[in-house]
């Protein structure tokens, strides 16, 4: 029997939400595999992609059943936008019944609105996911992972990660051998190694509401390498070392010693990025040594400093 796959297509879809995953079970097919991927939309009308590309619906959502899988793609309205009812209850008919739902990205907005989350894990696009736990409490977000399945359900992070969620879908119905066949025939990893935090953007630590916490992280951020100790950053800011650390927790939740190692660390993520060795890395960004850097990578970022820099540096060195 044909593994049915229902796609939810709506005004503003993020392209690649629905042709990666898409194309993944196509590949499949060529190794043995038998989805059918069913796109629908709530009157069965196109709908105009994110990219301006209008996309074909094969059936209205009220002619669609029977399905094993949905996918529920993300928009970037979808996170900051309320979510138009129509839309939740089109998505709430297609997961009921079907025996695996995911959502792709900010997807998982339209999946939590149907209250399918509910005491789940999940995951969204690093951007969106504060923003996710804070609508929806009673989903446990966890931001750092590429995908998270939990039971019948799973989501992924942003846009490519739909890409390793559908291969997990498809190691599972068909074990790894054909998968890893999809994923050498696509040129993506089996298993992406390390999480969200590779790919973040640096400085997601919301600004403090304190003017002098304010000057300090800029003065951290200027010169990550400096001598950022916790009494010479309360001496800057004219404040005790346990009044410097209160305030920290209070208003950032870490403290000054866990923030100056965060920033160095996104320092050195620039410096690698840019081209430079591990070792002017370290130095630069105030690690001091190879070693040093290579386990606070290791620790937050799941990979080693060498292999970061493999996989992003721009072909152009900085210096």
């Amino acid at each position: 029997m044909p593994h049915r796959v229902g796609v939810l297509l709506f005004p503003g879809v993020t392209l690649l939400d629905v042709a990666g995953p898409a194309e993944v079970f196509s590949e499949a097919n060529r190794y043995g595999a038998d989805y059918r991927v069913i796109t629908c939309s709530t009157d069965g009308r196109p709908v105009r992609s994110s990219t301006g590309i209008q996309l074909a619906a094969d059936a209205p959502v009220s002619d669609v059943a029977d399905l094993d899988t949905v996918v529920l793609p993300g928009s970037e309205d979808l996170a900051t936008l309320p979510i138009e009812p129509d839309l939740v209850r089109a998505a709430g008919q297609l997961a009921r019944g079907a025996g695996r739902v995911a959502s792709i990205c900010t997807g998982a907005f339209l999946l939590a609105a149907t209250g399918r989350l509910d005491g789940r894990r999940a995951t969204t696009h690093w951007r969106h996911g504060t923003a996710l736990a804070r609508r929806h409490p009673r989903v446990t977000v966890e931001l750092d992972a590429i995908f998270v399945a939990d039971g019948p359900i799973a989501t992924s992070a942003g846009v490519t990660a739909g890409i390793d969620l559908a291969l997990a879908m498809v190691e599972r119905d068909h074990g790894p051998e054909l998968t890893r066949d999809v994923a050498k025939s696509l040129v993506v990893f089996l298993q992406r190694p390390g999480g969200q935090s590779q790919f973040s953007a640096p400085s997601r630590t919301p600004r403090p509401r304190s003017q002098p916490l304010r000057a300090l992280l800029d003065a951290v951020a200027a010169d990550p390498a400096g001598r950022h100790s916790v009494p010479r950053l309360a001496a800057a800011a004219g404040m005790s070392p346990r009044h410097l650390t209160r305030l920290f927790r209070s208003e950032l939740g870490v403290t000054p010693a866990r923030y100056v190692e965060r920033m160095r660390l996104e320092a050195a993520q620039l410096l690698l990025e840019a081209g430079h060795s591990v070792g002017s890395a370290a130095e630069r960004s105030g690690f001091g040594s190879d070693e040093s850097l290579r386990r606070a990578f290791v620790t937050h970022l799941g990979i080693p400093p060498a292999a970061y820099r493999r996989r992003f540096a721009s072909t152009h060195p900085g210096g």
